[in-house]
């Protein structure tokens, strides 16, 4: 690399890693991003895992957050080829006896789908929906004196339960397992205390915007980032691997797209060692567990509605769900897992030969898990889509060794970039007036162990930008 003068580095090209450098470069700061894989895009990285002409998303494949992030909405990333596509329906939650309950791009058919639980399905989520947007710059940043504490009252009065707690408002099977499932994208105990902030901001960006799907694979977010960071004059050098701070050429301030073990392995010479031990008491929680597959057609599931789902939740009723997460929480597997099920290729025909499919799954496991969840995952999917295993052509899968070996911030195959518990949503990494700056004046983290954390949103790194600007430049 040539020996270049810089105002802002970045280490990690992930979506936070590039929402600061693009925030920095538009500032008109000089700016490197290193990353040491040979593509750009951390977890937005798509690959013919599987046979040629079946492209699969390596981590993330459904975006919720993509349209409600106030960062991604700020960019053009129409202009440089970003295209997302909706499912008919969002989600689609089946149970054992034939019936499915359905996330739709309105509340009020969703509410309607629930049956007896309309009326309370409606009460508790649109006065939700109504207020979200307002919120988002409050919620998808760092702790702060927030602009409408009325209405952040009333999301917090239905947010800080635990899911199991909110699920005392529904009757049904079907709103009850609904809403344990998406509340399990907390991966966590269902009992923690604030898990229901999950299930609801899920639901509502369902019904603000639904949940698109990019158009030829996750990679096209990260490919657009970077076409718009370099149109701004920012630089991008590949396969550079950081394991030591001194190896970058000079610059006034790095940024680093890392959890805080990676944080204190390259940078802990040049941290306090106060600061040092905070970062080292810092907590990582469940892995995955991930499976692709290459299709001879789409998942034969009984219900139609969710042929007509990007996402399908495999976990039947609320009490199996609770009962799994619990159990991955305290190191034990089962053979009936919670299982996300993705089905891009339904809604998105780049990404499989003509008449062909693709299939994108994982579940929880227990932090650092070795055990090998393919035939469980498999057996959840064939116990609602019977005929699915004929349908295989090939498979590839992950586990939590070597979701780390992809992405070394998925520490112990965990993707949110450490536990999103009540006692670490607002002091990741530690508790601190800023989160974004370290002991040292010229080292930021601009991760998703930094508020808000894990996600396709871009916010951590924007926000880590911002104070960078405010205290540098």
């Amino acid at each position: 690399m040539q020996k270049t003068d810089f105002d802002a580095i970045i280490v990690g090209s992930g979506p936070n890693g590039l929402a600061a450098g693009i925030t920095l470069q538009q500032a008109g700061l000089s700016v490197l991003i290193v990353e040491g894989k040979s593509t750009i895009g951390g977890g937005m990285r798509s690959a013919e895992l599987t046979l040629p002409g079946y492209v699969h998303d390596v981590c993330s494949a459904v975006h919720p957050m993509a349209l409600l992030s106030p960062f991604f909405k700020s960019m053009p990333l129409k202009e440089f080829g970003l295209e997302f596509v909706q499912p008919t329906y969002a989600a689609a939650h089946p149970f054992d006896d034939g019936s499915v309950a359905v996330l739709q791009q309105n509340v009020e058919e969703t509410a309607v789908g629930l049956g007896a639980d309309a009326s309370a399905y409606r009460d508790f989520m649109a006065p939700l929906v109504a207020d979200i947007p307002a919120l988002l710059p409050f919620l998808l940043g760092p702790f702060k004196f927030p602009e409408h504490p009325f209405l952040l009252s009333k999301f917090g009065l239905k947010a800080l339960p635990s899911a199991v707690w909110t699920a005392r408002r529904f009757q049904t099977k079907e709103a009850r397992g609904l809403w344990a499932g998406m509340a399990a994208h907390a991966i966590q105990p269902l009992q923690n205390v604030a898990t229901s902030a999950f299930g609801i901001m899920l639901m509502a960006a369902a019904h603000v915007n639904g949940w698109p799907i990019p158009k030829g694979g996750s990679q096209m977010i990260a490919n657009a980032l970077t076409d718009y960071f370099r149109s701004l004059g920012g630089q991008i050098t590949t396969d550079f691997y950081v394991d030591n701070l001194d190896k970058l050429p000079p610059a006034k301030v790095v940024l680093m797209d890392v959890t805080p073990r990676q944080l204190v392995k390259i940078a802990g010479n040049k941290l306090t060692s106060a600061y040092r031990s905070q970062l080292e008491s810092y907590r990582y929680g469940m892995g995955v567990f991930k499976v692709d597959w290459a299709l001879d057609g789409p998942i034969p599931f009984t219900s139609k509605e969710c042929k007509c789902a990007g996402t399908v939740h495999l976990g039947n009723t609320l009490e199996e769900i609770v009962r799994y997460e619990k159990g991955i929480s305290v190191g034990k597997h089962s053979d009936k897992p919670f299982v996300l099920v993705a089905q891009q290729s339904l809604f998105d025909n780049s990404r499989a030969p003509e008449g062909k499919h693709t299939a994108w799954a994982y579940c929880h496991v227990p932090h650092g898990s070795q055990q090998d969840m393919t035939a469980a995952i498999e057996g959840q999917v064939e116990r609602y889509a019977p005929g699915f295993k004929d349908l295989i052509r090939e498979k590839h899968t992950m586990n939590t060794s070597e979701m780390e070996a992809y992405n070394p911030n998925y520490i112990g195959g965990d993707i949110n970039g450490g536990i999103q518990d009540v006692f670490q949503l607002y002091s990741r990494p530690v508790l601190s007036v800023s989160p974004y700056r370290t002991s040292a004046k010229d080292i930021y983290l601009c991760s998703s162990s930094t508020p808000p954390g894990g996600g396709v949103h871009g916010m951590c790194g924007y926000h880590a930008a911002r104070q960078v600007l405010k205290d540098l430049f």
